[in-house]
């Protein structure tokens, strides 16, 4: 439970139980109807279009390891997350703009409306979430992610790209944003300054915020929720 508004908290969630609790809870029927809901939202997107459950994947690349094994996790100290295209043209514009920052790893997924091809080259492009390093700092990593994430791959996600991570020490800040329309406020939007900047924080967070935090009731949703 939140101690604050503002606060960012973990909901309890069935993606996160392992393979073998999952199979003791699910019954034969909640599988069959789990079938055909996901049949049904296919179906109804793309009458055409079948998709495999290997298709919908996200394979992690890396190209760069610390301390050059591949079985040890990065060692990283932050890791910036800008989420859609705005708060990645964001990073492009005011941070990557630079040869301080170097392409060191990859994900590749499939759904709906993001189709990443099989070759394993690692180059800027919308089909792809791009991980980048500091140059003169190894631990500092971006990631770039301004494809869409479907709601049943976030989870995947999550798990393979911070699976890579120590996360002793790790501090995360995820970039993303929203229209102004959404903003729930009891002025009008339209006298609100555009663009505008709001924060979300966990109470393990100790350092000062850049900004105002985000009141109530607005909230945040899909990957950077997640």
């Amino acid at each position: 439970m939140a101690t604050f508004f503002g606060e960012v908290v973990v909901a309890p969630s069935r993606a996160g139980l392992d393979e073998e609790e999952e199979a003791r809870e699910e019954t034969p029927e909640d599988r069959e109807i789990r079938r055909e809901i996901e049949k049904k939202r296919y179906r109804r997107r793309f009458p055409r279009l079948r998709l495999e459950s290997r298709e919908r994947e996200i394979d992690v690349l890396w190209t760069w390891k610390s301390g050059g094994r591949a079985e040890e996790p990065l060692v990283c100290s932050r890791f910036i997350v800008a989420i859609g295209r705005n708060a990645a043209a964001f990073l492009s514009s005011f941070i990557l703009d630079s040869v301080c920052w170097e392409v060191v790893g990859v994900v590749k997924l499939w759904n709906e409306w993001c189709r990443t091809s099989s070759t394993t080259n690692v180059l800027p492009t919308d089909s792809f979430c791009l991980f980048y390093r500091l140059i003169s700092d190894p631990t500092v990593l971006l990631c770039q992610c301004s494809c869409y994430v479907a709601e049943d791959q976030q989870f995947q996600w999550l798990e393979k790209v911070f699976g890579s991570m120590q996360k002793k020490g790790l501090q995360v800040t995820i970039l993303s944003t929203c229209p102004v329309a959404d903003y729930k406020t009891q002025e009008s939007t339209l006298t609100l300054a555009s663009p505008f900047l709001k924060a979300l924080k966990t109470k393990e967070f100790q350092e000062q915020v850049c900004c105002p935090l985000l009141e109530q009731p607005n909230i945040v949703r899909d990957l950077p929720a997640a």
